[in-house]
């Protein structure tokens, strides 16, 4: 009888849980949270990518693919530390980060191709890094409503936070 009565109240737990409030602080720290792992991986690939002298196009790539690399990282981390395996630790860091770092990564890399010079610019360069710097600060805006809306509906940054 205790048995039933513990599993109906955890059925009743579970079948009153609502998103967290989505409040425009949680949403920008989740944005500045993403922005970190696409920051060191932009900034990387983007410094590989010149110190190699490759082209634009290989260049971003790499930068994308690093950037979304040390978004989910630092996700997963976190994550993990909560002592949850993995699978459901890589699952919850594609759940909460994709659409954040394709969004953030969209905004980042539009800005440099559209900025004059911008793409040809040199790790010596102050354009190179202040158009990055710009680029960034740009995602990070318009990335900060997508979050909103996604914890709002208990999805991205929320579903970490159950495992907090």
């Amino acid at each position: 009888m205790q048995h039933e009565a513990q599993a109906e109240a955890h059925t009743h737990a579970h079948a009153h849980h609502h998103p967290p409030a989505a409040t425009w602080s949680m949403a920008a720290q989740a944005t500045l949270h993403c922005l970190t792992g696409c920051a060191i991986g932009e900034v990387l690939g983007m410094v590989i990518g010149t110190a190699f002298g490759w082209a634009n196009v290989p260049t971003t790539i790499l930068a994308i693919v690093l950037a979304f690399f040390f978004g989910y990282s630092l996700t997963l981390r976190g994550v993990l530390r909560a002592g949850v395996g993995f699978r459901t630790a890589f699952r919850v860091a594609l759940a909460a980060d994709t659409l954040s770092i394709a969004v953030m990564e969209l905004i980042d890399n539009g800005v440099i191709v559209l900025w004059p010079d911008a793409m040809d610019a040199q790790l010596s360069d102050l354009l190179f890094w202040g158009s990055l710097a710009i680029s960034l600060a740009l995602a990070f805006v318009v990335t900060t409503p997508v979050n909103k809306w996604m914890i709002g509906r208990g999805a991205g940054h929320a579903v970490v936070h159950q495992y907090h």
